[in-house]
């Protein structure tokens, strides 16, 4: 994916080039430290790192490329919501030293100095950091933003920040694990009562009622059953040799591919079989790696059926929230959601799990989900999800499927799925 490169350290800054800042600017460069003052500098900062190889090879390397960066860029859900959460919000950028946690880009780096921010520290892993110093010069941000090339673990900055913007997010909020490094930097470099940018975000699951693609993927690994007993049955009449000692593992690993792991989808509203219930709560501000890393115990929702039929599978998806802190409040909170819409999708989808076989639901139903979200032992940025299922008739005239008020069970599953 490329030999990275490391940057070189940007200059000190001379007094004469602080005076020759745009006023806007020149200001809050004093006011946030500058030489000038003689209180703490933010000059001096350092390139880190690079990903370790196999890291790299894993994960990092793919966002080297301006396709990909591209892809992200042209997501107006996601742009257009960081960029309204940012400019619509300058009270908490004006003045304010930023950091850019995996800038890509540089397209956050960019909104925060154009709403004002003193100074930016754009930390990017990957070679994108030298098209993102071209991007920021070309637009002449140079004097604000600093592009740093390294993880933000192994970066050096000569100050704390004020704000951290960051667009971590992943397939089912989690995969990938960036938010791994975003709370790294936020405990080694936000001040106290500093904003995160987003500030909160929640995990959504919502039930499904019939769906092609589970269908698809039920069909075909019905196809590879029958694909190995053909098999089997040639390699004993061609070269007399017996595979039937690990048709068992196959059949395991063909159902893992098939069944377990989740499907990219773009669902729409009536393709769901009740409202989503928010799975996971995360206050930023707050959450520990830990919690993260080794959940204490799974996490628990209730999902009320609106229309009667089997239920295929579930969905999962989540929303982000711009709500600054309560040093520094948003005026304006903006939410980007990822949610089944009827108008365009985000480039983050939906992920699908289905149910072999289906639920049969009655309308009123309950079903809830206990649900534990682990890292694969081989990638750690990858998903694994340990769930238990159980469906309960309705409980006529209580609650609306937000509580758990439910009459008897009517059925229990144990389930474990994968998201690669």
């Amino acid at each position: 994916c490329g030999v990275w490169l490391r940057g070189p350290d940007a200059p000190r800054r001379a007094a004469s080039e602080v005076r020759a800042m745009p006023p806007k600017h020149k200001k809050v460069w004093k006011a946030s430290g500058g030489v000038e003052n003689g209180e703490e500098s933010t000059e001096g900062a350092l390139d880190g790192k690079p990903p370790d190889e196999t890291d790299n090879a894993n994960y990092f390397c793919e966002y080297a490329y301006l396709y990909h960066q591209m892809d992200m860029l042209e997501d107006t859900h996601r742009t257009g919501s960081y960029y309204n959460a940012i400019l619509w919000n300058p009270s908490c950028f004006e003045g304010k030293v930023v950091l850019d946690v995996g800038a890509g880009s540089g397209i956050l780096s960019i909104m925060a100095a154009k709403a004002g921010a003193a100074k930016v520290f754009a930390v990017e892993a990957t070679d994108m950091a030298q098209r993102a110093r071209k991007i920021v010069a070309a637009n002449g941000l140079a004097e604000v933003i600093q592009v740093l090339q390294g993880t933000v673990e192994t970066v050096h900055l000569p100050c704390k920040v004020d704000v951290i913007v960051s667009e971590w997010m992943g397939y089912l909020l989690l995969r990938e694990s960036m938010l791994d490094s975003v709370l790294a930097a936020r405990d080694k470099f936000l001040k106290p009562g500093g904003a995160l940018f987003p500030s909160h975000a929640t995990l959504y699951l919502a039930p499904v009622e019939q769906h092609k693609v589970l269908k698809d993927k039920f069909q075909t690994w019905e196809g590879e059953q029958a694909h190995w007993a053909t098999f089997a049955e040639d390699m004993m009449n061609s070269y007399e040799t017996d595979f039937s000692c690990v048709e068992k593992e196959f059949i395991q690993e063909q159902r893992k591919y098939y069944l377990q792991t989740a499907a990219f989808v773009n669902l729409t509203p009536k393709q769901l079989a009740g409202p989503g219930r928010p799975l996971m709560q995360l206050d930023l501000a707050t959450v520990t790696l830990d919690e993260l890393k080794q959940p204490p115990k799974p996490m628990r929702c209730s999902m009320k059926i609106a229309k009667a039929g089997p239920i295929e599978g579930f969905v999962g998806y989540f929303d982000v929230a711009f709500n600054g802190s309560e040093a520094c409040p948003a005026e304006q909170q903006v939410t980007l959601t990822t949610a089944p819409t009827v108008g365009a999708a985000t480039h983050w989808g939906q992920q699908l799990f289905g149910f072999y076989p289906p639920f049969k639901a009655q309308r009123g139903d309950i079903l809830e989900a206990e649900v534990l979200i682990g890292r694969q032992k081989h990638n750690h940025r990858l998903l694994r999800l340990e769930a238990t299922f159980s469906l309960y008739a309705g409980s006529p005239g209580k609650g609306d499927g937000q509580e758990s008020q439910h009459g008897p069970l009517r059925e229990q599953r144990v389930e474990q799925y994968f998201l690669d």
